[in-house]
């Protein structure tokens, strides 16, 4: 069974998501991130892969791409990095980035990589829906990746339906029409999205990200979907770290915390 059915099989409220960007703040600091995330509790990962044009992205999130890029990371290096990672990390692990780089380093060998090395899922922002149920689903499926598809506000409620119907594992829930790192996600848009989702009777398992900082805004969202996924403010604890596992175990406990 993928590690993402696992996991929200067993687990319906509070998932917490982290996200980070590969090769930052140093080359080498994706594994340990790794290893740490886990021990600090949370239930699923999402690595980012760097790109130069990161157009969904936040500053801040923008800013750690570059400097990994100046460091030296390529998606042939994370996958040099991710290899044995299955041998210290359970929980599932996502890689999301854009789909330029994928395509360059060729879908098919991607895939295969991915899958070889344990990844459970993808996120790729700008892949079309439509043309990976033509394309890519198939190639998907035979590696066990799920495609995680993105819903904002503004998906009409056709395009809702259709995308829950083909979806697994979760859905990533938008909660606003910006970029991430926005400062706070609003309940009132949340509590509009929700209820058209739950109007619509969608049966697929939600995410919410964007917006998502600190304890108060982990828990607002987690009243309108399983969990939330939280990356601009965990990039922003783990940049200037002089003690890379105590800021991480750190940031953690303070989302955690009851």
């Amino acid at each position: 069974m993928n590690r993402i059915h696992h996991l929200f099989r067993h687990k319906t409220e509070n998932i917490l998501s982290v996200y980070f960007t590969a090769g930052y703040p140093k080359l080498e600091s994706t594994e340990q991130i790794l290893i740490q995330l886990e021990k600090s509790g949370v239930d699923l990962v999402e690595i980012g892969i760097p790109f130069s044009d990161p157009v969904a992205d936040g500053p801040v999130i923008q800013e750690s791409s570059q400097v990994a890029l100046e460091n030296g990371i390529t998606l042939s290096l994370i996958f040099e990095q991710l290899k044995g990672i299955r041998n210290k990390v359970k929980i599932p692990l996502i890689l999301m980035g854009y789909v330029n780089p994928i395509l360059q380093y060729g879908i098919e060998n991607f895939c295969n990589k991915a899958g070889e090395i344990g990844i459970d899922g993808v996120i790729i922002p700008d892949l079309p829906f439509n043309l990976y149920e033509k394309k890519y689903k198939k190639l998907f499926e035979k590696n066990n990746l799920l495609n995680i598809n993105l819903i904002t506000p503004r998906t009409s409620s056709d395009r809702l339906k259709e995308i829950d119907k083909v979806s697994s594992g979760f859905m990533y829930m938008v909660s606003s029409s910006s970029t991430t790192g926005t400062k706070h996600a609003e309940s009132s848009v949340l509590n509009g999205f929700a209820a058209k989702i739950e109007e619509l009777g969608l049966k697929t398992p939600r995410l919410i990200g964007f917006g998502i900082s600190d304890k108060k805004t982990f828990d607002n969202a987690c009243k309108f979907s399983s969990g939330a996924i939280i990356g601009t403010a965990f990039i922003k604890a783990i940049s200037e770290s002089q003690n890379m596992n105590e800021s991480i175990c750190n940031f953690i406990k303070q989302i955690r915390e009851q």
